[in-house]
């Protein structure tokens, strides 16, 4: 996917060195932004494996997502994606889907602003919060014209105080014609790790509320704040401070996609080992920019209601891709 390897691409080169809470190093660049046609095929990314049991897990945490479950319980048994922000109960401080179903609202209101009261139709009375996602589909399906078809996970009091609140905070779903688009914001975006997860998930989320609204998928458009690239721990992310400008030169004179295993060879060479392999991203990112992207798989959804989509009922079709690459969470 060009879009990707473009992304990649303007990191490194318009990045600078940033360290950061995780204490593995950063290459890091201020909002950038890209667009796709989700009638092209769907955007699972074909220079690194994506398939197996990586594509399960994607799954199984939009279904989570779409749950509204404040636990992952179920989630770890089938994958342990979030089990490192879980507490022995399974309970993740987090918002994330939690608020997708589940968003917090004042339940006296505030003096001087409308809010909902307990009979209105997307309130849960019993725990006075709002079920976002059938607003957003009941909406479209009442009003495809509106530009409020907004979705906010953040919190700014759960924010302020969770071990990881939500990266992609709020996406926009706007129809033109009979095009269903959405807009994803990102405060912040792992490149090598969590941003092609975010494409893919919330692509497929995309594709499943066109279907149950009769609209056909448009375009999925992507704006990441704090857009990074991991280097490292100590010795190896600081190897990066001080070679990041010949690293820029560099990949300023490619031409071809075997020059990108170049600069890979060269860093392999140059930079310190690893003392926990994995935390350097920028290697692995380089392979897959000396790859070609392969054509995009396809993706068919049961024709059934999203609340009751499970996970037979999501294929993804005629997926090919090169090897996989490992990448570590930096947690």
């Amino acid at each position: 996917m060009d879009q990707y390897h473009q992304l990649v691409k303007e990191v490194l080169t318009e990045g600078t060195y940033k360290p950061n809470r995780t204490d593995v190093d950063t290459i890091a660049a201020f909002s950038r932004h890209f667009e796709i046609d989700l009638e092209k095929g769907f955007p699972l990314l074909t220079t690194k494996d994506m398939g197996g049991t990586r594509w399960d897990s994607m799954v199984h945490e939009l279904l989570w997502y779409l749950s509204g479950d404040a636990h992952i319980r179920n989630l770890r048994e089938k994958t342990g994606i979030w089990d490192a922000w879980a507490d022995d109960k399974g309970r993740v401080d987090t918002a994330y889907g939690r608020f997708w179903r589940r968003y917090p609202i004042p339940k006296a209101g505030i003096e001087g602003e409308a809010w909902p009261d307990s009979k209105h139709k997307w309130v849960n009375e019993d725990e006075y919060t709002f079920d976002q996602i059938r607003y957003i589909i009941d909406k479209i399906k009442e009003n495809p014209e509106s530009r409020r078809l907004v979705l906010n996970s953040w919190h700014p009091a759960n924010a302020s105080v969770s071990t990881l609140p939500p990266c992609p905070y709020t996406f926009v779903f706007n129809v033109q014609g009979n095009k269903l688009n959405l807009h994803l914001t990102q405060r912040s975006g792992d490149i090598g790790l969590g941003v092609p997860f975010n494409i893919a998930s919330h692509s497929l989320l995309t594709v499943a509320v066109s279907q149950e609204t009769g609209l056909e998928p448009g375009k999925f458009s992507h704006t990441i704040v704090d857009a990074h690239i991991y280097c490292g721990k100590n010795e190896r992310g600081e190897w990066y401070r001080e070679n990041l400008k010949e690293i820029k030169s560099r990949l300023t004179e490619v031409s071809t996609r075997s020059d990108y295993s170049k600069i890979k060879d060269w860093i392999e060479q140059r930079a310190p080992s690893e003392k926990i392999d994995g935390y350097d991203h920028i290697p692995g990112l380089l392979l897959q920019l000396s790859r070609d992207p392969r054509p995009r798989p396809t993706i068919e959804i049961a024709d059934k209601p999203l609340d009751e989509i499970e996970f037979e009922d999501i294929q993804l079709k005629n997926y090919e891709s090169a090897e996989a690459i490992d990448f570590k969470v930096a947690e």
